[in-house]
């Protein structure tokens, strides 16, 4: 690989003789504007506006346009005298847990290599203390006339150098999550968890691909066979809303596991969802409904009392009538005991006679 950077890293009084190879690139099929009548090329021509003449790349410089309209000229050698600290220097500022940058923040990324064998040394004890803290360095860097946040961490035993963002470059997220609040149910919660694990299971991140450069390579050799397109089948529509979230889990929890040959497990997962307790939301609307109901109940037997009140009173008189004939069987009882022992105090008096 070739150079694109050479430089030093500096933290505190050690120095590290370094340069930076890009680390990553994109494989995407060249396709050139082409004028569709004959196919012949489309060229962008740099043209002066002043002059209506195309001007060789020679003679083009850098500009910066002052608000009153006129133009100051800025040449290669003024962007290159520029006194940035960064300029040859990866100045490490801090040391901070992996977790603190966000990873929106992250742009481009660089194997950092050593310039001579002295640097092994250095290069290696960064690395490990790297490794064994758990943190990444925080560093500025300039690199084609643009000074950058960067931090310096480890991949596959190699200092990395990934250029960042600067906080301020980042969008803030407010308004773009829905506003409201959500009520989740544990029964959506747990079946959602049991479609991550079964979409977990095996995955391998080295054996995805680019499936669009894949189908447009087929496009290109089928052009240059003259054969019919491929053509993929189309997918039926799925609807734009999902009406029931359960259901469309359990649907694709019981797919990723019949993908998988595990049927059963799916029907077992599913049940033990559903046996989940309920959980109490705070929601008070189904109450605030029935409310009314309970209103208009006492109401309506309010009204009957009033439209039928002998049928009440014939209530109140019925039970007072039973209330005096338990009174009266009681006397009746009591007076029937008093005869039965008067009885058998006679029959001893006779008989001791």
């Amino acid at each position: 690989m070739r150079a694109t950077w050479k430089g030093a890293i500096s933290f505190g009084l050690v120095t590290i003789p370094v340069q930076l190879f890009t680390a990553t690139e994109e494989h995407d099929i060249p396709l050139r504007q082409v004028h569709e009548k004959d196919g012949s090329r489309v060229r962008l021509r740099r043209v002066c506006e002043a002059e209506d003449v195309e001007i060789p790349y020679a003679e083009i410089t850098k500009g910066y346009e002052a608000p009153d309209g006129s133009m100051i000229m800025l040449s290669d050698e003024d962007l290159a005298d520029l006194p940035l600290p960064s300029k040859r220097l990866i100045d490490v500022l801090a040391f901070v847990d992996a977790e603190t940058i966000d990873p929106l923040m992250f742009s481009k990324a660089y194997y950092v290599g050593t310039s001579d064998r002295a640097a092994a040394k250095p290069y290696a004890l960064l690395k490990q203390a790297l490794t064994e803290a758990g943190q990444i360095a925080v560093t500025k860097i300039a690199i084609r006339s643009r000074e950058s946040l960067a931090v310096l961490r480890v991949h596959e035993d190699t200092l990395v150098l990934q250029t960042c963002l600067w906080p301020d470059e980042v969008r803030p997220a407010a308004g773009v999550a829905p506003e409201g609040e959500v009520t989740i149910r544990p029964q959506e919660l747990q079946m959602a968890r049991s479609l991550m694990d079964m979409l977990s299971q095996d995955f391998d991140l080295s054996t995805l691909h680019d499936d669009y450069q894949e189908a447009l390579q087929q496009v290109i050799e089928a052009r240059l066979q003259g054969i019919e397109l491929p053509h993929e089948e189309e997918a039926a529509p799925t609807g734009g809303k999902v009406i029931d979230l359960m259901a469309a889990l359990e649907n694709s929890v019981r797919a990723a596991k019949e993908s998988r040959g595990e049927r059963g497990a799916a029907e077992e997962t599913e049940a033990e969802v559903r046996t989940l307790p309920v959980r109490k939301t705070a929601k008070k609307a189904p109450a605030k409904k029935t409310a009314p109901a309970r209103k208009a109940t006492g109401s309506t037997a309010a009204k009957k009392a009033a439209a039928s009140p002998k049928e009440a009173g014939g209530k109140k008189t019925t039970a007072a009538t039973k209330s005096t004939a338990k009174a009266a069987a009681k006397k009746t009882t009591a007076k029937k005991s008093t005869a039965k022992k008067t009885t058998a105090e006679k029959t001893t008096k006779r008989a001791s006679a």
